[in-house]
């Protein structure tokens, strides 16, 4: 186990020995984090969270509790996972299939999940994209996008800062510069 200093692990935590977690980072009550996983600096990974084999998580990046991250997901720095969301990684699930493929997923720098949302795997969250809360994604989500629904549908941009940008209104619009009302800072998604 490589546990760098600062390191907060509360002690009802399941840490495996031959995973890797970063400097700074808070692990809360019953996470279990399995073997070969890695954890960036500066996390938090909130009670109940869940951190299958393999998983790789960068820096900076917030779990909330109730979180399943299963193996084959790959989440960029800054991101974060809003409570009980979860992933897939298996297109085809059964209980009886011993022939079952893992199917990864990538989400990427300073996105946002909500809460109980769903990221069926074999999809891309791009940079800075928001999936609204107890929304189903079933296909990739463009950079700085707004997803929402069952099936998750794209219905407007947002900026950095999290908020919608002006004058974008849904997917019917082409993708062109817009400007935030809150920061004020230009984003062409």
């Amino acid at each position: 186990m490589s546990i760098a200093k600062d390191t907060k692990i509360h002690p009802s935590a399941d840490i495996a020995a031959d995973c890797h977690i970063g400097e700074g980072t808070s692990i809360w009550n019953n996470a279990q984090v399995r073997g070969g996983a890695r954890i960036g600096s500066r996390c938090n990974i909130g009670k109940d969270v869940y951190i299958d084999t393999g998983v790789v998580i960068g820096d900076g990046v917030k779990i909330q509790n109730g979180v399943s991250v299963y193996r084959g997901v790959t989440v960029e720095d800054d991101v974060f996972l809003g409570p009980h969301m979860t992933f897939t990684n298996d297109l085809y699930p059964r209980a009886f299939n011993a022939g079952w493929r893992l199917t990864e997923t990538l989400v990427k720098r300073g996105a946002s999940i909500g809460a109980n949302a769903t990221i069926v795997c074999g999809h891309t969250i791009g940079e800075y994209a928001m999936v609204a809360a107890g929304s189903v994604v079933t296909r990739d989500v463009p950079g700085y996008g707004l997803v929402m629904g069952n099936p998750a549908r794209l219905r407007g941009y947002v900026c950095r800062c999290g908020r919608r940008l002006a004058g974008h209104t849904g997917p019917e619009q082409s993708a062109g510069t817009y400007a935030c009302p809150q920061c004020g800072e230009t984003i062409t998604p």
